[in-house]
């Protein structure tokens, strides 16, 4: 699943329409990612909108339009964010096109494990306002992530960095990365680090998220050698800062790797 930096790539891709209208709308709307919306609106408002601007919070996007509309987007699994000429042919699993004068914005997903979100409003959807803030923002403090973590005691590291409502945008192989920057095993709990262990932690958050961010989101760039991400997937694959093969195992629902070395249990 696209985490916060893979997100941003895709938020991305809509920017060639910013400042145009939307001409047309086509929509699959029987598909179970329109869920829940007002789709007979959506396609009263969208057309002659034009769309204003975007932000990308965690794994989630939000579009704004003219007309006092927005347009929400979760990826899920498979969904992506792309344009297309305006004449494009439309595929099977192309679930969302917005025809502009010069292009398309397409929102496609084959596996339709993605969410389409409309709302109409002066101001900002409820869904959208009450997501926490960025983790590379100042309100991440690390007092509010050791409350957070003292509330998830006993719950493993890797499973607590995955819990949406805190650690925003942060999946699967962020999660791996952070905890071996910290050089903390991802099967300790949660509320078991001293005061140095919580600020390292806070600080490898931090880094990872502003480096996925300046690197991933720009081309879909894998991060450098460097990092673990390189390396944690590879059939016994070496840690890049002691060469020590990385160990593998199911923790908090993921597969999860670490090094034994530079993460002692």
């Amino acid at each position: 699943m696209p985490e916060l930096a893979e997100v941003e790539f895709f938020r991305r891709r809509w920017n060639v329409g910013v400042g145009q209208k939307i001409v047309a709308v086509k929509l699959n709307a029987e598909k179970r990612i329109f869920r829940g919306n007002d789709l007979a609106t959506l396609q009263r408002l969208l057309p002659g909108a034009k769309l204003i601007g975007s932000e990308a919070r965690g794994k989630q996007m939000l579009f704004r339009f003219s007309h006092d509309a927005w347009l929400g987007v979760h990826l899920g699994m498979t969904g992506e964010l792309r344009h297309e000429p305006r004449d494009f042919s439309i595929g099977k699993h192309d679930h969302l096109v917005l025809a502009q004068a010069r292009q398309s914005l397409v929102f496609s997903d084959p596996r339709l494990f993605g969410r389409v979100l409309f709302h109409h409003g002066a101001s900002e959807p409820e869904w959208w306002s009450r997501l926490p803030s960025a983790l590379t923002a100042d309100t991440f403090t690390l007092e509010r992530m050791k409350a957070f973590l003292q509330r998830r005691a006993r719950s493993p590291l890797k499973g607590a960095l995955l819990q949406q409502e805190f650690f925003i945008g942060i999946g699967n192989w962020m999660a791996d990365e952070i905890l071996w920057r910290a050089k903390l095993h991802p099967r300790r709990a949660s509320g078991s680090l001293d005061p140095a262990e919580a600020r390292e932690l806070w600080k490898a958050i931090r880094f990872v998220c502003a480096g996925a961010l300046r690197i991933v989101s720009k081309d879909y760039s894998d991060p450098p050698p460097s990092w673990l991400f390189r390396h944690r997937w590879k059939k016994g694959g070496l840690c890049p800062k002691d060469g020590r093969e990385l160990d593998r195992a199911t923790i908090g629902g993921r597969t999860t790797s670490w090094c034994p070395a530079c993460q002692p249990q």
